[in-house]
C-alpha cells in the first residue's frame, strides 16, 4: 500500500476521535444551555479565552478517557514492529493481518511503535496523576494554611519555615533522590505517601463536622460512613504488598498503584503542597478581617467553621485560579521527570518519556519527539487560558 498524503492522514486522525469530538460537542451545548444555573463554571463561557482554554483541556481528557477504554488507539502503544521504525507519518504496515489498522498514522518511534496511540495513551497516563496530584497538594495546603493564617503565632512560624524549608530544596535533586533504589528500599517514599495522603480524610471529617457540630444525629452517621469509604480508599493507595507499608490483605485491597507512579506522585504532591500553603495562609490572613468573619465569630461559630465555610469560599477564586495553573505547572513537571527517566518505567507512553526517546534522533526524524511535545503544549495553554477565563470571571462575581 501507498504511503497515505498528509490530508488522508489528518482526516483519518479526525476519523479516529469521533468519539472526542462528539463529548465535546455534546458538552458545550448542555453547558452553554444551562450555563446561567451553573456558578462560575457557567460563566466561564461568557469568557471566550475560557472557553478556549476549556475546549483544550477537555479534549485531551476526552482522548485519554476514550483512549483507554480502547476506542481511539490503533495499536497497542507497547507493541513493536521492527519494519516500522523511525517510519514518516502515514506509513502502511507491510504484510497485515485483518482486523489491524494498516498505517501507522502519526509515524513510528524508534523501537517501531506507533506515534499516534502512544500520544492517546499518554494523555492518559497524565490525565491520572497531573490532576489527583494537584488534588492531594491542595488538601495538604489547606488543611495546614487556614489554621496557619488563622491563628498566626507559634503554629504560622513553624509550618511556614517548614515550607520554606522544602521549596529551598532543588526539586530535581529530591526526585534523583527519591527514584534511588536504596532510598526506595528504605520505604521512605511508602511513608511519606502514609503521611500525605492523609489529609483529605482529615479535611473532610474537620469540614463534616464543623458545618453539622449542633446536629450530632446526622453529624456522626455521615461521619462514619464518608470517612469508612475514604479511610478504605486510603489504605488501598498506600497499601502495597511487599513494600514497608503493607496493611491491607489482597483481597481487600482496591488497586494496586505501581512503585514508580507512587514515586511520582509523592514527589509531586510534597513539592506543591508547601506553595499552596503560602497561598492559603496568606488569603486566609486578609479575609480574616473582613466583617462577616466577625460577625460569625460573635453570632458563636467556632474557629474550624470559620475557616472553611467563610474565609475558603470567600478564597474560591484564587484557589481556582492556581488550582488551574498548578495542574499545567504538574504536567510539566511529569514532562520533565519522564524526560530524565525518573520515576515512570522506561517503555511508559507518558509524553515526557516520548520525546526523550525520540530527542535522539531529532535531527533525522521529528515526528516521534514533535507529536508529543505539541501535546504536551496545547495541554498546558489550555489551562492557562482557562485559569485567565476563570480569572476573569471571579473577579466579577
Amino acid at each position: 500500500m501507498d504511503p497515505l498524503s498528509w490530508g488522508e492522514i489528518i482526516a483519518r486522525v479526525m476519523a479516529q476521535l469521533t468519539p472526542v469530538w462528539i463529548a465535546l460537542v455534546l458538552l458545550f451545548v448542555v453547558s452553554i444551555l444551562f450555563k446561567r444555573r451553573l456558578g462560575l463554571y457557567g460563566k466561564l463561557f461568557d469568557s471566550m479565552i475560557g472557553m478556549i482554554g476549556f475546549a483544550l483541556v477537555m479534549f485531551w481528557v476526552f482522548t485519554g478517557l476514550f483512549g483507554a477504554m480502547g476506542l481511539i488507539v490503533t495499536h497497542d502503544s507497547l507493541a513493536q514492529i521492527a519494519s516500522m521504525k523511525n517510519k514518516v507519518p502515514g506509513t502502511a504496515i507491510l504484510g497485515v493481518e485483518e482486523g489491524i489498522y494498516p498505517y501507522y498514522l502519526l509515524g513510528g518511534d524508534n523501537l517501531g511503535r506507533d506515534v499516534f496511540s502512544r500520544m492517546v495513551d499518554g494523555a492518559w497516563v497524565v490525565m491520572q496523576i497531573a490532576p489527583l496530584a494537584t488534588v492531594f497538594a491542595f488538601m495538604v495546603g489547606i488543611t495546614l494554611g487556614l489554621p496557619a493564617g488563622y491563628y498566626g503565632g507559634r503554629l504560622d512560624t513553624g509550618l511556614s519555615f517548614l515550607a520554606n524549608l522544602i521549596l529551598a530544596f532543588p526539586v530535581i535533586l529530591l526526585f534523583y533522590l527519591l527514584v534511588t533504589p536504596e532510598i526506595i528500599a528504605t520505604g521512605i517514599p511508602n511513608y511519606m505517601a502514609t503521611f500525605l495522603f492523609i489529609f483529605p480524610l482529615v479535611f473532610a471529617a474537620v469540614l463534616l463536622n464543623s458545618r453539622y457540630h449542633t446536629r450530632p444525629s446526622l453529624r456522626t452517621p455521615l461521619l462514619i460512613g464518608v470517612l469508612g469509604v475514604l479511610g478504605w480508599l486510603y489504605l488501598s493507595l498506600v497499601s502495597e504488598v511487599g513494600s514497608k507499608v503493607h496493611i491491607l490483605p489482597g483481597f481487600a485491597d482496591l488497586f494496586d498503584v505501581p512503585s514508580g507512579i507512587l514515586v511520582v506522585f509523592v514527589s509531586v504532591v510534597f513539592v506543591n503542597s508547601p506553595t499552596v500553603f503560602r497561598i492559603v495562609r496568606g488569603l486566609t490572613m486578609d479575609i480574616k478581617t473582613r466583617d462577616y468573619v466577625a460577625a460569625a465569630a460573635t453570632r458563636g461559630e467556632g474557629p474550624w467553621y470559620i475557616m472553611l465555610w467563610e474565609i475558603l469560599p470567600n478564597a474560591r477564586g484564587p484557589l481556582i485560579v492556581d488550582f488551574c495553573l498548578r495542574i499545567g505547572y504538574t504536567t510539566i513537571l511529569l514532562g520533565t521527570l519522564g524526560f530524565f527517566g525518573l520515576g515512570l518505567p522506561p517503555e511508559s507512553p507518558d509524553w515526557g518519556t516520548t520525546i526523550n526517546d525520540g530527542r535522539r534522533l531529532l535531527r533525522i526524524y521529528l515526528h516521534p519527539a514533535l507529536v508529543p511535545a505539541f501535546s504536551l503544549l496545547s495541554l498546558v495553554l489550555g489551562l492557562n487560558l482557562l485559569a485567565d477565563g476563570l480569572r476573569e470571571e471571579s473577579l466579577r462575581d
